[in-house]
């Protein structure tokens, strides 16, 4: 079974090419979409109707009249899908930050300037001075979740989970069996999430649309292979080239 350590991981080290993904067009041979489009093609109408959709919006593209730098197509799902990421990590991270962060030191209470005239009085303002900047060092510890101002990104949110769920040191109690519980969730949601939007996992899905024997047509694919599509009534295959065996 996967670990929440390596869901959390997953997240940050592919928020870049998440990045880049949405930005690109999008991949023929990714998980069932040109199996599906193969088999979409059975019904002349509609491939018809999307060659000819096709041919008219590549001859816009082509149309020399349009002049000027051409903007970087965006695939918004993808987008969608960052953000939709990113927010419930942050929700995640706020809520468990509320019950495991420990409150600042409380500084002590200032202290009339004045000159110390023995050695005493020169201890009590050197131990005040120590406690001071310890707690201003305390309030400004970086692996504190702040709450306010710019908001962390997606890789930084799932690290510092990670930190909480390995017992990393900081200004944190141990989380409980309900909290690593409530992480493992998020993590293992939102890595899925983002190995769907890549295509680098596994994955298996039964297509709305039948065989023509009437049995249900289950496609395999994803972690970068060719999909292929398998009959469960007859036993037929496809493949993007064609039926590979019947």
């Amino acid at each position: 079974m996967t670990s929440t350590a390596t869901h959390l991981r997953t997240i940050a080290l592919h928020w870049t090419d998440l990045h880049e993904a949405a930005g690109q067009p999008v991949t023929v041979g990714a998980f069932g979409l040109g199996l599906r489009g193969y088999l979409a093609r059975l019904d002349a109408d509609e491939a018809e109707a999307r060659t000819h959709k096709a041919a008219a919006l590549r001859a816009l593209e082509r149309d020399p009249l349009q002049i000027g730098q051409r903007p970087i197509p965006v695939r918004l799902h993808i987008l969608d899908t960052m953000a939709g990421i990113h927010a419930e990590l942050l929700e995640c991270a706020d809520a468990i930050a509320e019950t495991v962060q420990r409150k600042p030191i409380r500084p002590p209470a200032p202290r009339r300037a004045a000159v110390a005239r023995t050695r005493a009085e020169r201890l009590v303002w050197e131990d005040h001075a120590r406690r001071v900047e310890a707690a201003q060092a305390d309030a400004a510890d970086r692996r504190r979740w702040r709450w306010t101002g710019p908001r962390p990104d997606a890789p930084y949110t799932a690290l510092w989970l990670l930190g909480r769920m390995q017992g990393a040191p900081g200004p944190f109690r141990p989380v409980t069996s309900a909290e690593e519980e409530r992480i493992a969730s998020v993590a293992r949601s939102a890595a899925g999430r983002v190995e769907r939007a890549l295509d680098i996992a596994a994955q298996q899905r039964t297509l709305e649309q039948r065989c023509a024997c009437g049995g249900a047509i289950d496609v395999h694919g994803g972690e970068g292979r060719t999909p292929v599509a398998h009959c469960t009534g007859c036993g037929r295959i496809w493949a993007e080239s064609g039926v590979i065996a019947a």
